[in-house]
């Protein structure tokens, strides 16, 4: 299934976490710690984007895309004019989830929209990098 891209649309702010291993930690009574670790590649990684002042034509996209990649359980794929767009290359790689990590993004809940002023808004959007059996 090929992902859905997202809007050509450039965020006001982003906030990334690369996720976590799986993996479990015992600690015993002496303070002696075992790691037991499930496997060898991250999940849960967090993409959080903003889109600040952007017309509702723009904001209706984002609904748009929002709907089209939960409709069939799909995924979004961004490139450096939109999710990654002003990062640079090293980092876009680890925005986008293209490095081999094998994550891929979907929404995490539902885009928030807020009306700013009249055929403006502002939208944040959540995303969670899952590991996915293809």
């Amino acid at each position: 299934m090929a992902a859905v891209a997202f809007p050509s649309l450039k965020p006001s702010s982003r906030s990334y976490s690369p996720g976590q291993y799986p993996q479990t930690e015992f600690q015993a009574q002496n303070g002696a710690k075992t790691i037991v670790r499930y496997g060898n590649r991250r999940f849960d990684s967090k993409l959080e984007l903003s889109f600040a002042n952007i017309s509702d034509a723009d904001a209706a996209s984002i609904l748009a895309n929002y709907e089209a990649v939960n409709a069939s359980w799909n995924y979004v794929s961004f490139t450096q004019d939109d999710g990654a767009a002003g990062a640079g290359t090293s980092l876009a790689a680890y925005l986008r989830e293209s490095g081999g990590s094998g994550l891929k993004w979907r929404y995490d809940g539902p885009p928030q929209v807020s009306s700013v002023y009249p055929g403006l808004s502002t939208v944040s959007c959540s995303f969670v990098g899952v590991l996915d059996a293809s």
